[in-house]
């Protein structure tokens, strides 16, 4: 779809409202935003140079999130050409998935991206970014609180407060730089709290930064049932309601002083109150519990991409029906 647009990435530590986003600019004419798609650091680590259709096409029959969206593997293969780059072959599967809802442009919202940060750059040179953020502290509570089974855990999976507070504040500063590297016209800063309570004022200047036309439709969110059929996403249901969690009542005096030890600079930065005061240079026990998350992070995905890349991934991944 030459000339529609460059696609529109959502980018937010998991539960900082990236769901909310998505479904409201989703409903816009010109734009559509599908739920995670997971599949593109995979297919980024499988096709490293120019691709080979055919073997691009095979991959796609095998990726569970085609299916759930209705994509067939045919239809992006018509897209394809042998040689072409792999940011190029992997836009060609949203551009069909927006094509087939009469769609001219297409975004993302993967809060796992938020790890792979460089590697969107590198694959979407041309795209922009809107990140949601939201007090680290509200995002701790509203994780940890998530029923078992809805997140994969790895062996960076955080399980307590101040650990997430390492996962939130690495991932958020990963963000922030990624805007100072690409700059003001591709990269877009908002707050989960005004989102919440001026959803028209805020939806406006999304809509202006990504030269897209406000329509009220994107204000409607809660028409789309099927986007909060999820057990951990039923406030979609509600209307908006800013201090749907506080973690002032839901957290510890002990644990909000934990998560700041880790992150509280950061909260500082970008103007949430401290329960502590003021923020203080993180202690050494928080220092080591940030060199050990992003240890055990690096070494996951590490992992994860050699996995990827083995011959043996299309034995674990049959294809579909």
């Amino acid at each position: 779809m030459a000339g529609a647009g460059p696609p529109l990435l959502v980018l937010g530590v998991r539960r900082s409202g990236t769901t909310l986003l998505r479904v409201m600019l989703d409903r816009s004419s010109q734009l559509a935003i599908p739920d995670e798609s997971y599949f593109v650091p995979q297919l980024a680590a499988r096709h490293r140079g120019p691709i080979d259709a055919a073997s691009f096409v095979d991959d796609l029959r095998r990726i569970p999130t085609l299916v759930e969206w209705g994509v067939d593997p045919a239809r992006v293969g018509e897209r394809l050409q042998d040689r072409m780059a792999p940011g190029d072959a992997i836009a060609a599967v949203f551009e069909t998935y927006a094509a087939d809802r009469g769609k001219e442009r297409w975004g993302d919202k993967t809060p796992m991206y938020m790890q792979y940060l460089p590697l969107l750059v590198e694959l979407f040179p041309l795209a922009q970014f809107v990140h949601i953020v939201r007090d680290g502290r509200d995002v701790a509570r509203s994780f940890l609180a998530m029923p078992e089974g809805i997140v994969t855990k790895t062996w960076a999976h955080p399980r307590s407060v101040p650990d997430f507070a390492c996962e939130w504040r690495t991932e958020v500063e990963a963000a922030r730089r990624l805007g100072a590297r690409v700059g003001p016209k591709r990269y877009l800063e908002v707050r989960y709290e005004a989102l919440v309570a001026e959803p028209e004022r805020e939806l406006r200047a999304i809509c202006g930064f990504a030269a897209l036309p406000f329509e009220p439709e994107l204000l409607r969110h809660r028409e789309d049932a099927a986007a909060s059929s999820r057990p951990h996403q039923q406030s979609l249901r509600r209307p908006l309601t800013p201090g749907i969690r506080d973690w002032r009542k839901e957290l510890s005096p002990a644990d909000a002083a934990a998560f700041e030890d880790v992150a509280g600079e950061l909260l500082e930065a970008l103007g949430y109150e401290l329960s502590t005061g003021s923020s203080r240079p993180p202690s050494l026990r928080a220092q080591a519990r940030l060199a050990s998350y992003r240890a055990r992070s690096w070494s996951w995905r590490a992992a994860g991409s050699a996995v990827q890349r083995s011959p043996l991934w299309r034995r674990r991944h049959p294809v579909l029906g």
